[in-house]
């Protein structure tokens, strides 16, 4: 479980639900079954036919990502990828094809396999990059259902407004003049649940759901940097230092030699 997701949603709704009780108001004040149709509603229909079908079919597997930890072993891939690269050194680039099966991650089975194969240095970069490439794409796609329904929320709370004030008019040129405050407030309500849903719920979820995205594609081009590293057969020292360059500074000691 995300901590910092579960942390961020609950003060959001803690924080709203304190200003609605300092405002005086009761919850149940800001319930519009009618506002809440052409929000939620609207803004959900627009989002369907705005993205691709499949989309919304992975819609709860992929928001399901931001509320889940995946802590990528970072050090413990980079300390792999040395010893593959002293391994290819002492014995040759064929002596790692005992320990490909090993590997857990297929993308690295893939480009240790290329290289063990005696595929071009270029081609072995462009096909794992390209993959790379395929993955990015489909985060990007993701994440996009969330990203439409962020942007029209909003506009979504606008147009119920607009529907809440011409209904207020109505009732204003009929001469109830005391359904002014009722209608206002009722109109009102739309822009909240737009922004609400927006800033709350929508762009918070895309945003981390960016954010995984980038964590896996930072272990992906470390993946892409040694397996090249280790076919290229550069010094074990080096390939450490290479890839401790994709570490926060406060991490990289952690791979140090006991001889450094």
């Amino acid at each position: 479980m995300d901590i910092a997701t579960i942390i961020g949603f609950g003060s959001a709704v803690t924080v709203f639900i304190f200003g609605i009780l300092s405002a005086g108001l009761n919850p149940l004040d800001i319930v519009d079954i009618p506002s809440i149709l052409i929000t939620f509603g609207g803004a959900t229909a627009c989002t369907v036919m705005a993205v691709p079908w499949q989309n919304t079919l992975d819609l709860g597997k992929v928001t399901r990502k931001a509320f889940r930890e995946e802590k990528s072993d970072l050090i413990g891939l980079i300390k792999t990828l040395v010893s593959f690269s002293e391994k290819a050194r002492r014995e040759g680039l064929l002596a790692l094809e005992d320990d490909v099966n090993e590997l857990p991650e297929e993308f690295l089975r893939k480009g240790i396999t290329l290289v063990v194969d005696g595929t071009d240095p270029e081609l072995v970069r462009n096909i794992m990059e390209t993959e790379m490439s395929n993955i990015s794409s489909r985060h990007s796609a993701g994440k996009a259902w969330w990203e439409n329904w962020g942007a029209l929320a909003p506009a979504f709370g606008m147009i119920g407004t607009l529907i809440g004030l011409v209904q207020m008019l109505k009732n204003l040129g009929s001469g109830d003049a005391s359904a002014i405050g009722t209608g206002m407030a009722a109109a009102l309500i739309t822009t909240l649940y737009g922004s609400m849903g927006a800033n709350m719920v929508a762009i918070p979820i895309m945003k981390k759901l960016m954010r995984k995205s980038e964590d896996e594609l930072l272990v992906r081009q470390i993946m892409i940097e040694g397996t090249l590293s280790i076919q290229s057969g550069d010094n074990p020292r080096i390939v450490k230092d290479k890839l401790a360059s994709y570490l926060p500074p406060g991490e990289r000691g952690v791979l140090k030699d006991e001889n450094d």
